[in-house]
């Protein structure tokens, strides 16, 4: 038994050096344009069984747009940056230097009083672990990109510093074909 997860990451709402922790901004024009012109392909994956997203404006935004009509789900957060939130990087940085090299050395640290990463992945890793599992089953969800990535890293066990090393596009798509504990990555072809 076995289910298959494809997690689509939302569009943009900000540039990325403009990126703002646990920001919950509506899509920008720039966002619009991305959906608009990715359409095509993204669409038909509003067939799947169960359709969720993130509860950010802009994952219900680009789900919408998609015509996927999905189901916001509390569980698909973004990672909670506690004190650090509507902050970019730089700016924590400028203020914080030694809380922000804790916070990216340590997947246990959470220096902003927030999550830390490794509960992160763990939160998102439990939401894919209880999709239904029927042979054949479909999902899809609209989430933020670290939502995306956290989910890559739990489903391939890989370490939590892994996660730095995943560059999450806007409206990119993964694939996790499995079950609980036990999933797979699927690289599938464009055409």
């Amino acid at each position: 038994m076995s289910v298959r997860v494809t997690l689509v990451a939302a569009a943009r709402s900000s540039s990325r050096l403009a990126e703002r922790f646990d920001d919950d901004r509506p899509l920008d024009q720039a966002g619009w344009h991305e959906v608009q012109r990715a359409a095509h392909a993204l669409v038909p994956l509003g067939g799947a069984e169960l359709r969720y997203c993130s509860p950010t404006a802009r994952s219900r935004a680009t789900a919408d747009a998609l015509g996927y009509a999905p189901l916001a789900q509390p569980a698909l957060s973004d990672c909670d940056m506690g004190r650090w939130r509507g902050f970019t990087l730089a700016e924590v940085a400028a203020s914080e230097p030694g809380a922000v090299d804790a916070w990216l050395a340590d997947p246990r640290s959470a220096p902003h009083g927030g999550e830390p990463l490794l509960a992160f992945i763990s939160r998102i890793g439990g939401w894919l672990d209880t999709r239904p599992a029927d042979d054949g089953s479909t999902v899809l969800a609209v989430a933020e990109p670290a939502v995306v990535r956290a989910a890559l890293v739990y489903a391939l066990k890989a370490p939590p510093s892994t996660y730095w090393n995943v560059d999450v596009r806007p409206l990119s798509t993964i694939v996790l074909t499995g079950r609980a504990g036990r999933w797979s990555l699927r690289l599938e072809t464009g055409g």
